[in-house]
């Protein structure tokens, strides 16, 4: 098959504003950034086994919808709601940028607006950059890169432990609806013994379906990327089925139009129980990567193109 027309990684764009992520044709991840959503979102982000490792919502409680998936979101922008379902607050999608194909990775970018729901104008740009790579035993690394740009000359975000990267695993992968396990960087386990504390990374691995007699196990590890704002961040985490790396849990923090706030996460969708020598190769991996950048295109019917930092 032509790799230059068939690449192995692929965005598809799909009606209702949505976008598949295919590796070898097959869907892996996709991007929900529809009108009708308080904020746009990731759902499913699909295991080597083809199960989502991921959910919407929270097993057990109607007031925890605002889960969904892997999605961005905060809790006191100037002290507005941008986290949960019931407040007038919105992200929007304004725009994708570029949607990149290849044989080693593919892209996508857009740029978001965060609204205050009273106000028209904006009070957040949010630019948004993901890299979706096939990795060994049919495993995937997700990254995501983001810059929060403020409209006037400063913003803050307020101290809690809401925001900004936040993973809803499936129901069977969770501690307490499933059989899973939380388990960070340093070696603790369990929720009691992770809630607020600062690790490098997080992980959640838990059964997935199997036809087989042998049960099969899958897990996500979220890595913090040193050059984050407070890194090693303290973590959110909850025995329910999620986590997030709480970069305001201790402190506000305030940005302006010439120091905006860059995050850069990434998601490693494995196979087996977590392996902390695996989880520890990927961290360095990403660490190695270049961060990457959104650019006017040079090449012919291309309006922007995404490039890594040489």
């Amino acid at each position: 098959m032509n790799k230059d027309i068939f690449p192995r990684c692929q965005i598809i764009p799909e009606p209702n504003h949505e976008v598949s992520v295919q590796i070898d044709g097959r869907e892996r991840l996709r991007w929900h950034a529809g009108s009708q959503y308080t904020r746009p979102f990731f759902y499913p982000l699909i295991g080597p086994s083809g199960a989502s490792l991921t959910r919407i919502g929270h097993p057990g409680a109607s007031n925890h919808d605002h889960h969904k998936s892997v999605w961005f979101a905060h809790n006191k922008v100037l002290g507005i709601d941008f986290w949960s379902e019931n407040t007038e607050a919105r992200i929007k999608q304004h725009m994708w940028y570029a949607y990149q194909d290849g044989n080693d990775e593919c892209l996508l970018s857009a740029n978001l607006r965060w609204y205050d729901g009273h106000d028209p104008k904006h009070l957040l740009d949010q630019e948004l950059i993901a890299s979706i790579s096939p990795y060994e035993n049919d495993e995937l690394l997700f990254e995501i890169q983001t810059t929060f740009n403020p409209t006037a000359e400063t913003l803050e975000f307020q101290k809690t432990n809401f925001g900004f990267l936040a993973v809803r695993v499936a129901k069977n992968i969770s501690s307490y609806f499933g059989g899973g396990k939380l388990t960070n960087s340093e070696g603790a386990q369990g929720e009691e013994n992770i809630f607020g504390k600062s690790a490098r990374w997080m992980d959640y691995s838990g059964p997935v379906p199997s036809e087989s007699d042998t049960q099969l196990f899958e897990g996500i590890t979220y890595i913090d990327h040193p050059t984050n704002r407070n890194y090693p961040n303290h973590w959110h985490v909850r025995q329910d089925g999620w986590m997030g790396a709480s970069v305001c849990m201790n402190e506000s923090i305030e940005i302006t139009k010439q120091q905006p706030l860059t995050l850069r996460f990434l998601l490693h969708v494995h196979s087996g129980k977590i392996d902390a020598a695996r989880a520890e190769q990927v961290a360095k991996i990403f660490q190695s990567r270049k961060p990457l950048i959104v650019q006017r295109s040079t090449k012919p019917h291309y309006q922007y193109e995404i490039l890594r930092k040489s």
